[in-house]
């Protein structure tokens, strides 16, 4: 499993840690209206998959922008931000927020994501911040685990992988 901390202090991850390489595992997370998502529901699409602790935090908001921002230069890349917020705090962060581009998922029913993607926080109940790249075969072209929760990620990278991902 993937090495992260939050706040310096080491965390347990639950899951899988996927790789490049891997089929990507399948999850059932809830939209911003309740209605079930899945890998599946996206088939057929790049997707770039972040996940984060909460919308409500620093970094996480300005991760977040920062891939909505990006999303006009990425063509037919399909953007998703998991975390355990419920989806009517995602929906309200998304409308204060100016958020259009970036669809925000709810895993806070039964971390359907966190444990496929190994990002499950054990001692928190949240989701470790990562970043995967799905192509449109459903294949992981490109993994971060962020070592650091409270840190961000690599944007550049992340970036250029999706743009890359056929």
């Amino acid at each position: 499993m993937a090495t992260v901390t939050f706040k310096e202090n080491p965390i347990t991850l639950l899951g899988n840690e996927v790789k490049v390489g891997d089929k990507a595992p399948n999850f059932t997370v809830l939209a911003n209206d309740l209605s079930e998502v899945t890998l599946e529901s996206t088939k057929g699409q790049v997707r770039l998959i972040t996940s984060v602790p909460s919308l409500d935090t620093g970094v996480c908001d300005a991760e977040t922008r920062r891939f909505n921002e990006e999303a006009n230069n990425l063509g037919n890349v399909k953007i998703l931000t998991v975390s355990v917020d419920l989806p009517f705090a995602q929906k309200r962060w998304c409308a204060a927020s100016g958020i259009e581009s970036v669809q925000t998922l709810s895993d806070h029913r039964d971390l359907s994501f966190g444990e496929a993607y190994g990002v499950a926080i054990q001692e928190l109940r949240l989701l470790a911040r990562a970043v995967f790249v799905v192509d449109s075969n459903d294949n992981v072209t490109y993994v971060e685990y962020v070592s650091e929760a409270t840190n961000h990620p690599n944007y550049e990278a992340a970036l250029e992988a999706a743009k890359a991902a056929k």
